[in-house]
C-alpha cells in the first residue's frame, strides 16, 4: 500500500525513514540536513562510516531521536556517479531488500533524487511506486508512505502512483 502524505518526513512515525545521502552518509538535500539535527547527536555518530560507499548501495542505521527507530540510508550521489534514474532505482532496490531482512514493514520516504535537482517530480515518485511495488510483491516492506511538502505534490504524486498501479 503506497499513501501519499503532506508532511515532515522527521515526524513520521514509521519503522523507518528512507534518508537520501552521499558516499559517507551525509544528507544529500537540505531536508535531510534539517532531519539530521532533529535526530540528534547519537544518530550523527551511528551514520559515520569507514571508507565511501557505492552510489546505489542502501544502509541501515538507529534513528536517533526521529520517532522512527530506523533510518535506511540510500547512497545516490559519490564524485564519480551523477545522481540518475539508474542510480536511485538501485539504491531504491537495495533499501527494500535491506527493510525486508530487518523486517521493516512501514517506510517513509522523500522523492528520492527530485531534491537534488537530477529527476523530476513525476520520474522520482515512478521509481517510488515501481519499486516498492516489486518488493512488496516478494515479501518486501507492506506500506511506503511518500511524504511530500505541500498539497500541489501530494496531488502530483498520487496521479503517478494511480498510473503504476
Amino acid at each position: 500500500m503506497i499513501r501519499v502524505v503532506v508532511d515532515e518526513l522527521a515526524h513520521m512515525s514509521v519503522d523507518a525513514i528512507l534518508r537520501p545521502a552521499d558516499e559517507v552518509l551525509a544528507p544529500a538535500t537540505a531536508e535531510m540536513s534539517r532531519l539530521d539535527g532533529l535526530a540528534g547527536e547519537g544518530f550523527l555518530a551511528a551514520r559515520r562510516v569507514s571508507s565511501p560507499l557505492e552510489a546505489g548501495a542502501a544502509v541501515v542505521t538507529s534513528g536517533g531521536a526521529l520517532p522512527a527507530p530506523f533510518v535506511l540510508h540510500v547512497i545516490i550521489r559519490d564524485p564519480a556517479s551523477p545522481v540518475g534514474r539508474e542510480v536511485v532505482r538501485r539504491a531504491l532496490v537495495s533499501a527494500w531488500q535491506r527493510a525486508e531482512a530487518w523486517g521493516l514493514h512501514r517506510v517513509a520516504a522523500p522523492l528520492v533524487g527530485a531534491g537534488s535537482g537530477q529527476l523530476t517530480l513525476e520520474e522520482s515518485a515512478g521509481l517510488l511506486a515501481e519499486t516498492f511495488g516489486e518488493s512488496a510483491a516478494t515479501g518486501g516492506p507492506a506500506e511506503l508512505h511518500i511524504v511530500v511538502g505541500q498539497e500541489a505534490e501530494r496531488e502530483l504524486v498520487e496521479a503517478v502512483v494511480r498510473r503504476m498501479q
